[in-house]
């Protein structure tokens, strides 16, 4: 991994979900539900909700990263699992930050294939080694992101209470 990392701030997010959003209604996608990708695309789901008018939004909850440049060996799907009959006949736009290796994005999208009638992805940043090509992609780097929402360490660790000085 590069030294060298792409610094998303907050105001940058603004411009890039706004930009998503654009690139999803000039290409006629509607989707009918946003299905938001746990933690990170918890934003960009949000963003796009208000920018394309869908307030009809899913969250799915996957594990894969641990730590900066650390993660599973697969992504793992953490309950509550959307119910599939609540997709069923949609058309899909799957959220998230960023497609790294791609798996995350693929394990949502398969989850998603035999229910909807169409599935699509939309991040913030997509790597040019993912497995997936996403649709709609703000902008791709090979660098580490950090993203305003995550560059900070927690005000308090989970399990042990204790506050970061």
């Amino acid at each position: 991994m590069s030294a060298e990392r792409e610094i998303l701030t907050w105001e940058s997010f603004g411009t890039a979900a706004r930009a998503l959003a654009q690139a999803i209604a000039d290409d006629g996608y509607r989707p009918d539900l946003i299905l938001s990708i746990a933690r990170g695309g918890l934003f960009v789901a949000g963003a796009l909700g208000y920018a394309l008018d869908v307030k009809n939004l899913h969250v799915m909850n996957v594990e894969f990263y641990t730590g900066v440049n650390e993660r599973l060996d697969l992504p793992v799907m953490l309950p509550p699992v959307p119910n599939a009959v609540d997709l069923s006949g949609a058309r899909v736009l799957v959220a998230d930050d960023v497609a790294d290796t791609g798996a995350t994005l693929r394990l949502v999208r398969d989850f998603c294939a035999d229910h909807v009638a169409d599935v699509r992805s939309a991040v913030v940043y997509e790597k040019p080694h993912s497995e997936i090509k996403c649709e709609y992609v703000w902008r791709r780097t090979g660098r580490w992101i950090d993203f305003p929402w995550s560059a900070r360490p927690p005000v308090v660790r989970a399990g042990d209470g204790a506050l970061d000085a």
